[in-house]
């Protein structure tokens, strides 16, 4: 069972502008955000910085990301698994990280207002969802991902999965603010859910010792209300170390900052926002001098691993500080009451 929380107000204390830097300052002239300077960029984790840049204020730096998306999608409407630099350096095509971008521009739009900046980047996000909705399955999952000689890989990933689901409702949500009328997405996300909902043999269920295939489905609503507290509850325990964190895997004592504070935006999704302040207050100091977080550390030793400190860490920090104390008008994005109504 999940813990009574105590929260006070200082628990919450983070330097927003600072945490914005680190991710400013590895972003290139492009608009690409690699994982850290010098390393590789990947389109999920790009996007997860870009929606940081937005909630510290640095929309033209956000702006700049998403139309290096624009930029770099492929006439099929996916990215590349991996870049560097602008040169790709893994020519798989996947399902979620195509998808994404709809949750990134839509946060972008519910910050700003921005409706030219929606309608202008809808080619490319309508692109991206064709993509993967092209991937689903007659009984609802969406596949993984297509190789780089073309093959659909027919694995499906609860996590990439639920990212689609949320990535779907974005989707719908922006076409709806320009005035489109999408049919066969809104058949894809019930199918998408009710397979997530009902139907756990049909995905990799390997994957079931690390935690965001516990949480992911109540981040992206697929699972709301009871369900939603009984999948919470059922597996607090596997996966949250007390006053630490969320470890990456259930069977490994390696806690990461990243899955925390997602943790943390699942629980403020459902409504109970004091278990994840209780929850955010363990990380909110887990961060180095010029205010990058660290991607993760042991326990009970708390040895700082690894030693890069990832701009998508700091984006997600970010997203879930907004979702605990309301700094912008995205705070709501991964509300169910915000999609689904009182």
């Amino acid at each position: 069972m999940t813990p009574t929380p105590c929260v006070s107000e200082h628990d919450l204390s983070i330097d927003i502008d600072r945490i914005t830097d680190v991710i400013a300052r590895a972003q290139l002239e492009s608009g690409e955000i690699p994982w850290c300077p010098g390393d590789k960029t990947d389109p999920w984790d790009h996007v997860e910085a870009a929606m940081g840049l937005c909630i510290g204020g640095r929309l033209d730096a956000a702006a700049r990301a998403y139309e290096w998306m624009a930029r770099t999608q492929l006439a099929d409407g996916s990215w590349y698994s991996a870049y560097r630099s602008g040169v790709p350096e893994n020519r798989t095509r996947e399902s979620h990280m195509a998808a994404y971008i709809a949750v990134g521009v839509y946060h972008y739009f519910l910050v700003t207002g921005d409706l030219d900046f929606l309608d202008t980047l809808w080619p490319t996000v309508s692109a991206a969802i064709a993509f993967a909705v092209g991937l689903q399955n007659r009984t609802g999952e969406i596949f993984w991902a297509v190789s780089p000689e073309g093959d659909v890989d027919r694995m499906a990933l609860l996590t990439g999965c639920s990212s689609i689901y949320m990535s779907l409702k974005c989707a719908l949500a922006a076409a709806r603010r320009l005035g489109y009328a999408p049919h066969l997405w809104d058949e894809a996300l019930v199918r998408l859910g009710k397979a997530l909902q009902t139907r756990p043999h049909l995905f990799n269920m390997t994957k079931a010792r690390y935690a965001m295939d516990w949480f992911y489905p109540v981040l992206s609503g697929a699972f709301t209300g009871d369900a939603a507290t009984r999948r919470i509850d059922a597996h607090w325990r596997k996966f949250v170390i007390p006053d630490r964190g969320v470890r990456c895997v259930s069977d490994q004592p390696w806690v990461t900052v990243a899955e925390t504070a997602e943790l943390c935006l699942a629980l403020s999704a459902m409504g109970n926002d004091a278990l994840a302040g209780m929850v955010f207050g363990w990380i909110a100091d887990k961060a180095d001098a010029d205010g990058a977080y660290w991607c993760g550390f042991t326990c009970p030793d708390l040895t700082v691993w690894p030693e890069e400190r990832n701009t998508w860490t700091n984006g997600v920090v970010l997203m879930a500080a907004d979702a605990l104390r309301r700094l912008t008008p995205a705070a709501r994005l991964f509300s169910h009451r915000f999609w689904n109504g009182p």
